[in-house]
């Protein structure tokens, strides 16, 4: 029987060394989610405040340290959802068509990064749900999100501006909509109470918001005078 030749065992060690690198990166990110998962079953049984790290490295059956490797403390396991989703907002809205208004052009990307994130992580469609529940219902959180949204909103204003070739220091446009905008998924995402809703329902939600701000900033809203 003839022995493969170099080139063919270079391409099988290749393969090798690339499918131990591929169960690797799922056994990290198998890891992450376990801490994350058990993290919010803590939080809400127990309190945000009232939970320590090694409480979820033993629900997980890790060691303290394997915690550090991916989170640099509590905070930074919660805030980092929204930091994910942020970040990759931001890149998708620069990528968004031309003639797509602003909103329309927030909408969509809000939209296309939401589904982008439930592909490569099925369980989120009910983990951001509970994440954004757990930050309105935590001071030290919220307090730490609102920080974190007015650094990404400068982004957002950013790239709204050049899609629109318009100066965001002497235009106040992008940063309307941008406040706008984030206001409406912040009213949208709040608005569901059931515990099992989805990033689904909070696009539909949205959707739905975004179909009332015409009506709302225009005109007067009740019955007219002397009916």
């Amino acid at each position: 029987m003839r022995k493969p030749s170099a080139a063919t065992m270079d391409r099988i060690d290749a393969i090798a060394s690339a499918g131990t690198a591929d169960r690797r990166e799922r056994k990290k990110n198998q890891t992450r989610e376990a801490l994350v998962y058990a993290a919010l079953d803590l939080f809400e049984a127990k309190g945000y405040e009232e939970t320590t790290v090694r409480e979820i490295t033993d629900a997980v059956d890790v060691a303290s340290r394997t915690f550090f490797r991916y989170f640099a403390n509590k905070d930074d396991l919660v805030l980092g959802f929204a930091r994910d989703f942020q970040e990759g907002w931001v890149l998708e809205l620069g990528t968004r068509p031309a003639d797509e208004e602003p909103l329309t052009a927030l909408r969509n990307a809000f939209a296309a990064r939401s589904r982008e994130l439930m592909k490569e992580h099925p369980n989120r469609q009910t983990t951001d749900i509970r994440v954004l529940k757990l930050i309105e219902n935590t001071p030290s959180l919220l307090a730490a999100q609102l920080r974190n949204s007015h650094e990404r909103a400068a982004d957002v204003i950013n790239v709204l501006a050049a899609r629109e070739g318009v100066d965001p220091d002497a235009d106040l446009r992008p940063h309307v909509a941008t406040t706008v905008f984030l206001s409406l998924v912040a009213l949208s995402a709040k608005q569901l109470s059931d515990e099992d809703a989805t990033s689904e329902d909070v696009l539909a939600a949205l959707d739905k918001a975004l179909e009332h701000l015409q009506p709302a900033l225009a005109g007067h809203w009740g019955p007219p005078a002397g009916t």
